[in-house]
C-alpha cells in the first residue's frame, strides 16, 4: 500500500535545539574549568626575564602548578607526577611528537624537591625545555598579581 505524499510536511526541531543547548552548556563548563588556575600560589619576583603576558603565551603551552604544599595541578585538578607524566606524553603524542612549552608556576616558598617531582616527570615524558613562571612586579611594593609573568 503506498504512502499518501503530504503536502506540508512537518518537523519537530524541539529535541535539535535541546541538544544544540546541551552541547554550548558542556563547552562552556568545560572551558571554564581548564582555565582555573590555583589562585593560593604567590609567584617569585623574576624582574630580569623575558617578559610574557597572557596574549603572548604560546598556542600549544601546558601550564602547571605548583602550591607550597607541594600539591600539583593542572586547571585546579590536582594530580600526582606519574598523572602529569601521562598527560604530558599524551599532549606531545597529540602534537606530533614535538616538544611544546611547558609553563611552571610554582609558590616562591615552594620545596626545591616538589619542583624536581614536576621537572623529572616533565623529562620522562620527552619534554625538556621547562619555563618559570614568575611576577614582573616587586610583590613588596604591590601585591596585585595581574601583571606580567616572567619566563625565565
Amino acid at each position: 500500500m503506498a504512502r499518501k505524499p503530504q503536502e506540508n510536511p512537518e518537523l519537530d526541531m524541539t529535541p535539535m535545539i535541546d541538544v544544540v543547548f546541551e552541547l554550548i552548556i558542556f563547552f562552556v563548563v568545560t572551558l571554564t574549568e581548564t582555565q582555573k588556575k590555583d589562585e593560593t600560589i604567590e609567584l617569585e619576583d623574576g624582574q630580569h626575564g623575558e617578559a610574557i603576558t597572557p596574549d603572548t603565551l604560546p598556542p600549544m603551552h601546558m601550564q602547571i602548578d605548583i602550591a607550597k604544599s607541594g600539591r600539583i595541578s593542572m586547571g585546579n585538578v590536582e594530580l600526582s607526577p606519574s598523572d602529569v607524566q601521562n598527560r604530558v606524553s599524551k599532549r606531545k603524542s597529540a602534537n606530533g611528537g614535538r616538544e611544546f612549552p611547558i609553563l611552571i608556576r610554582a609558590d616562591f616558598e615552594t620545596k626545591h624537591a616538589d619542583v624536581r617531582k614536576v621537572m623529572d616527570a616533565c623529562t620522562k615524558a620527552g619534554i625538556w625545555r621547562l619555563t618559570f613562571m614568575a611576577v614582573g612586579e616587586d610583590k613588596t611594593n604591590s601585591r596585585k598579581r595581574l601583571g606580567k609573568y616572567v619566563k625565565r
